[in-house]
């Protein structure tokens, strides 16, 4: 019986699996974004996301059991060192993936997955600037050069009749 065997096994068997996701997630953290198939790229957010979070504590457990993952120091050295300080506040939600289309030879759905925080088009430097909206209209700069105009002719005007 497959009672509570819910995730995607990829047509692998568990240590090729294993493997290629640990691969996948290195070149992720390498890159910050990837080209793969869509059912891949879902497996992928499941095996990252909780080393990501781990990585937010950077204790020496947590790089063993993130190193236990990856099998790769490089990987594991960027994750703790780059990633885990950019993505610091956010509190999920770190791999975003995007729907690329079928793929030419067989058609498979492809994917591209990235890291939320590392895309400038989604997330501008300046992400906590607001946009602001005015409400009231602003005055054109030829009414505000009338206005003064005529303030000073009235003011001329006054004191020619003070003079009188």
């Amino acid at each position: 019986m497959r009672h509570r065997k819910k995730f995607n096994h990829l047509g692998r068997k568990s240590a090729h699996r294993k493997a290629m996701l640990a691969n996948m997630a290195c070149s992720l953290i390498e890159h910050k974004r990837i080209n793969t198939t869509v059912a891949k790229a879902k497996a992928l957010r499941v095996f990252i996301e909780p080393l990501i979070t781990k990585s937010k504590a950077d204790t020496t457990h947590n790089r063993r059991v993130v190193f236990s993952y990856l099998r790769n120091k490089y990987a594991v050295t960027e994750l703790f060192k780059q990633i885990s300080v950019k993505i610091g506040d956010r509190p999920g939600g770190y791999v975003r993936i995007i729907k690329l289309g079928n793929r030419q030879g067989d058609n498979a759905p492809m994917a591209m997955v990235e890291l939320v925080d590392y895309n400038e088009l989604y997330n501008p430097k300046g992400k906590k600037a607001k946009k602001t909206t005015r409400r009231g209209r602003r005055k054109k700069s030829t009414d505000v050069e009338i206005e003064t105009a005529s303030k000073e002719v009235s003011d001329v005007s006054t004191e020619e009749k003070s003079e009188e």
